[in-house]
C-alpha cells in the first residue's frame, strides 16, 4: 500500500528530546516499512526514517530559535502533499484540522489521527463544518466532547518491543516525566512525594505558555532535599530514568487523551499512581499497572503499597496491549477498510447541542 504519513514540523520524526505525536508517527512509519509498505513521510529535514523522507524545513520548529510563524511551514507542506495525492493510496494525517479545507476540495482519500484535547468550544463549530472528515481517536474518552465526529475507529498507542529495558526494580526514587503545565500536575507531584517522604525527580520541559506556571506554583517548591528538578530529557535517557524509578507520578487533571509516558512506564516495569481522568483508565490496568486514585491522600496511601505491583505482570501488560506492532495493524485495517471505500457513516445524534452552537453559514455538501 503506498501510505503518505503528515507529521507535525514542531519536533523532529522522532524527537530529539520531548515529543509525543512525532514520537508516535515515527513508530508507526517505521514499522510499516518493515512490514513492506511505500511510505512517504513528510516532516522535518532532520527527521530519520526507513521511509522516503519529503523534507519540508532543515530542522524542527520548537528549538529552532530562528523560527517566528510555525504556521507558515505547515501551509508549506500542505502544498508539497496536494501536489500530487494520487501518489498516495492513502494519506495520514497528524496535524489536526488543518489540512481540512484542502482535504475536501481535492477530495483526496485520507484520515486524520487526532492527538490532542478535544474539549475546546471553538472546535465545535469547526468540526460541524467539516462533520464528513474521517478522523480517528487515541482513547474512547478522548471522543467525549464531539461523539458525532466522523470515528473510523480508536486505536491506542504503541511503541517497539526493545525500545525500553524491563528493570526488575524495586526503584530508588518517584517520577515524574512529561511537561510543566497546570494539567500534567508537577506541583502536585511534589506534594504527593513530600508527604509520603520518598525522592522526586521530575523530567520535564517548559514551554513559553507555562513559564509562569512554572515561576509561581512549581519553582517555590523546588527547594526541597527530596525534589530533584532535571529538566527535558530525551528517548536514551528515558529508559535509566523510569526503569529506576518505584514509580511514575501521573496526577493529571485534564480529559488526557493518551498520556504515552504510561506505557513508556509500563514498558520498563514501573508502576503508575495516577489520578482518574482522560484515558487513565483506558491505559491504567487497576492493582496490575499500578493504583487510580482520587485525590492526593489516596496517592500518598498507594505509594506505601507499591510493593504489591509485580513490575514483570507491567512488562507483560504492556507487550499484550501496547507494542507499535499491534497499533499499526489497528491502523492497518482502517486504512483497508477506507481503500475499499468501506468508511463509517457519520452519526449525529438527535438533539446534539453541539450541533446548535454552530453558526457558520459554510455548507458541507
Amino acid at each position: 500500500m503506498r501510505i503518505a504519513q503528515v507529521a507535525p514540523l514542531y519536533e523532529s520524526v522522532p524527537p530529539k528530546l520531548y515529543g509525543g505525536t512525532e514520537r508516535v508517527v515515527s513508530w508507526l512509519t517505521e514499522e510499516l516499512v518493515r512490514l513492506g509498505h511505500d511510505v512517504t513521510l513528510f516532516a522535518s529535514g532532520d527527521s530519520v526514517t526507513r521511509a522516503k523522507l519529503v523534507p519540508i524545513c532543515p530542522e524542527a520548529l520548537r528549538l529552532n530559535r530562528n523560527c517566528i510563524d510555525q504556521l507558515a511551514h505547515h501551509i508549506v507542506m500542505l502544498e508539497h502533499v496536494f501536489r500530487d495525492p494520487d501518489a498516495f493510496d492513502i494519506i495520514h494525517f497528524h496535524i489536526d484540522y488543518l489540512h481540512f479545507p484542502i482535504s475536501r476540495r481535492e477530495q483526496v482519500l485520507g484520515i486524520t489521527t487526532l492527538h490532542g484535547r478535544l474539549d475546546i468550544p471553538d472546535l465545535v463549530p469547526l468540526y460541524c463544518t467539516y462533520p464528513e472528515m474521517p478522523v480517528v481517536s487515541i482513547s474512547n474518552d478522548q471522543r467525549k466532547p464531539l461523539p458525532w465526529l466522523n470515528w473510523q475507529g480508536t486505536v491506542l498507542h504503541g511503541l517497539p518491543e526493545d525500545k525500553f529495558t524491563f528493570n526488575p526494580g524495586p526503584g530508588k526514587y518517584l517520577a515524574f516525566l512529561g511537561r510543566i503545565s497546570p494539567e500534567k500536575g508537577a506541583d502536585r507531584a511534589i506534594k504527593i512525594a513530600k508527604r509520603a517522604g520518598i525522592p522526586l525527580k521530575i523530567a520535564a520541559k517548559i514551554d513559553r505558555v507555562d513559564v509562569e506556571h512554572f515561576e509561581n506554583d512549581v519553582k517555590p517548591l523546588l527547594g526541597h532535599e527530596l525534589i530533584e528538578f532535571i529538566g527535558e530529557i530525551g528517548q536514551k535517557e528515558k529508559n535509566e530514568f523510569l526503569g529506576n524509578a518505584s514509580a511514575l507520578l501521573f496526577p493529571v487533571q485534564w480529559p488526557e487523551p493518551f498520556g504515552l509516558v504510561m506505557i513508556e512506564a509500563m514498558a520498563c516495569g514501573t508502576p503508575i499512581i495516577a489520578y482518574p481522568a482522560g484515558s487513565v483508565g483506558e491505559v491504567m490496568k487497576e492493582g496490575v499497572t499500578g493504583f487510580v486514585v482520587p485525590d492526593e491522600d489516596a496517592a500518598v496511601a498507594a505509594i506505601k503499597r507499591i510493593a504489591e505491583i509485580d513490575r514483570r505482570k507491567c512488562r507483560e501488560n504492556f507487550e499484550q496491549c501496547f507494542t507499535s506492532a499491534r497499533m499499526t495493524q489497528d491502523y492497518l485495517r482502517i486504512y483497508e477498510r477506507m481503500v475499499q471505500g468501506r468508511t463509517a457513516a457519520i452519526t449525529i445524534p438527535d438533539g446534539d447541542p453541539s450541533w446548535k452552537r454552530l453558526t457558520s453559514p459554510i455548507s458541507t455538501t
